[in-house]
């Protein structure tokens, strides 16, 4: 079945008429939304409310990004039941998840928002070592442009976009929650063995920092993270606690660095 990522429904429009409002009716495409099982050794870890794209990638990267699973080794088989909207993951022998990390049931508007990390899994969430640096101007050059490739959000509106960014490579994807897109991109890094490329990027985000997005920045170890909106405070100092650059409400002319800023030299 072809992935539906938006409907186009019957709705009545609001005009104005020389000063005078009134209806008429008109087609608008709206955005789509499907609940997303993640079954994990014949159990159901985790239901995601997602848009119906990248299925496989996105189960794969919340795995990861929540320290279930290491690296795509980790992983006997994955597929995706477009029937049960479910993706199937079977493990490696050996590789043990913790039964209290199911069943949960993942909103859309980032709502479980850790403002910690799970001390029981703290050794996977490092501190972020890498001494890449980006020129400010770059940096901001390419959240000018990012603002405008959002295809999605130019024709249907209603979703995030996130951009992982280096000079050589870089991938974009939307979703209708913020966290779905990280998890999206991690997927795909693992999927083709591009994890490596996570100490050399920049991540540009559309919507605010929250911690749980935090999380996912220092558990995919990128060093510098940009929003074109807010950080939390509890974000803020996550990222200064694992050493992750961290800026926010960034424009064609300007922003505000929050944390590290020595990974960002002028010019």
């Amino acid at each position: 079945m072809e992935d539906i990522i938006y409907e186009e429904l019957n709705v009545s429009e609001i005009i104005r008429d020389q000063n005078v409002f009134r209806t008429r009716d008109a087609a608008k495409k709206v955005i789509g939304e499907i609940s997303l099982k993640v079954m994990v050794n014949g159990m159901e870890l985790v239901s995601v409310l997602c848009l119906n794209q990248y299925q496989k990638e996105l189960a794969l990267g919340f795995l990861y990004n929540e320290g279930v699973i290491s690296s795509y080794s980790d992983v006997e088989s994955v597929a995706f039941n477009d029937k049960m909207l479910a993706v199937t993951i079977r493990l490696k022998e050996g590789v043990i998840i913790d039964r209290q990390e199911s069943l949960r049931s993942l909103t859309s508007g980032c709502g479980k928002c850790y403002t910690y990390i799970n001390p029981l899994k703290k050794s996977q969430y490092k501190e972020v070592t890498s001494a890449v640096t980006y020129p400010l101007g770059k940096i901001l050059s390419v959240m000018s442009d990012f603002v405008t490739r959002s295809t999605i959000f130019i024709d249907i509106g209603g979703v995030h976009s996130v951009l992982l960014y280096t000079p050589d490579y870089e991938v974009l994807v939307e979703d209708i929650g913020r966290h779905n897109c990280f998890d999206k991109i991690t997927g795909l890094m693992l999927e083709e063995s591009k994890m490596d490329l996570f100490g050399q990027a920049v991540v540009f985000v559309s919507g605010r920092i929250s911690s749980e997005i935090m999380t996912k920045i220092i558990r995919m170890g990128v060093p510098i993270l940009v929003s074109k909106s807010t950080p939390t405070t509890a974000a803020v100092k996550l990222a200064r606690e694992h050493r992750v650059t961290l800026l926010g409400y960034v424009r064609e002319n300007g922003g505000y660095i929050y944390s590290f800023p020595e990974r960002l030299i002028a010019g």
